[in-house]
């Protein structure tokens, strides 16, 4: 299936795979869809979407296993503090739900920041911005398409 992900890694001529996994939406976890995709979860990337005080709304990609830590992407965005937005923004803001948030064909061109975790891997997985489809892509690439920046914003959980 295209989604916009997908038509993004297309325009930019990206390669890229698409794995498909049964969706459980009571347990959306990026741990659950490692499993189930057969990847270890520290390489799964989740997507989530957080404001800063002085710069607004951003994209955080960490890994699967880790959680965001608000104080280390404040400091990489210029912001004060940050803090996840409320689960009811979330579709207003990106235009994709709670399961299928990517960096990729966002609603609005946020800026993006990725753990630096992204580096110990040839591919990464990342939401297609559908549940049930990741994307697996090299992060070099996926940094590049979504002009992120790269620092220490995951802390394991």
């Amino acid at each position: 299936m295209k989604t916009n992900a997908v038509r993004i890694l297309d325009n930019h001529k990206v390669s890229y795979e698409l794995k498909e996994y049964e969706v459980d939406p009571d347990d959306l976890r990026a741990e659950s869809v490692a499993a189930k995709i057969g990847f270890p979860p520290e390489q799964v990337f989740k997507t989530l979407v957080v404001r800063g005080d002085k710069n607004g709304v951003c994209l955080a990609v960490v890994a699967g296993d880790a959680q965001l830590d608000p104080k280390a992407l404040a400091k990489l965005s210029g912001d004060r503090k940050c803090e996840v937005v409320a689960l009811k923004e979330v579709q207003p803001l990106t235009g994709y739900i709670r399961g299928g948030v990517t960096a990729l064909a966002c609603k609005k061109d946020y800026p993006v920041y990725v753990d630096e975790t992204v580096y110990l891997f040839e591919v990464i997985s990342v939401s297609a911005g559908v549940r049930g489809t990741q994307i697996i892509v090299n992060p070099e690439d996926y940094i590049a398409v979504t002009r992120a920046t790269v620092g220490a914003i995951g802390r394991k959980a």
